[in-house]
């Protein structure tokens, strides 16, 4: 069975719940979406150099000009990624001609597992136009920090290949200047989102 049909598998047992969301991470007990409008908000975010699923090296610099939506993940997560992922997808439908406006970037915490080519299948899965990004766990360990997302195995005595992350789940708009404009929640409709980010457009 190959990585895609999990995906689709995983999306629809998560339909199939209507609406019950099986939160499987813990978050910290001060975690909150990042305040808007503060003197904190507008240090959030930053320069960053990934590796693209394409492999081929990307900065943040490459993608100047778009609004962005940044999410935090992994690809063996088993409900909160591909749902959060699925809403993107259908926010980039919604927006229509808009969407060329929108570039969405799904950035892994867990670089071991997740290669350019296991990050190619897995974006491929929601949306051509998910860019998928990894690096080195400096370069990852780095990208969280500025932009203050939380991650860390959730058994940190797990083997190399069967474990799972924690990690906090929110969806991340970026103006064209890099600016930080708001944090969505993943469990947020479509229709939701798109409001929030029409408001910038």
């Amino acid at each position: 069975m190959t990585r895609r049909t999990l995906i689709l598998l995983a999306l629809m047992a998560v339909a199939g719940l209507a609406g019950l969301w099986l939160v499987v991470l813990r978050l910290p007990a001060d975690s909150q979406p990042p305040a808007v409008n503060t003197a904190s908000a507008i240090q959030l975010g930053g320069a960053f150099t990934l590796v693209a699923h394409t492999s081929e090296t990307v900065r943040d610099t490459d993608f100047q000009g778009k609004y962005l939506l940044i999410f935090f993940g992994y690809t063996f997560c088993p409900d909160i990624c591909p749902t959060a992922l699925q809403e993107v997808a259908f926010t980039l439908d919604a927006l229509g001609g808009d969407a060329a406006k929108i570039q969405p970037l799904f950035i892994t915490i867990d670089p071991q597992r997740d290669t350019p080519e296991v990050l190619a299948e897995y974006v491929a899965a929601f949306n051509p136009r998910i860019v998928g990004l990894t690096g080195t766990p400096e370069q990852i360990a780095s990208v969280t920090k500025a932009y203050r997302a939380y991650y860390a195995k959730s058994d940190p005595a797990a083997g190399d290949t069967d474990y799972l992350m924690d990690h906090s789940a929110f969806i991340y708009l970026m103006g064209p200047d890099g600016r930080f404009l708001n944090a969505l929640s993943f469990r947020e409709p479509a229709t939701e989102i798109v409001k929030a980010i029409r408001k910038y457009l």
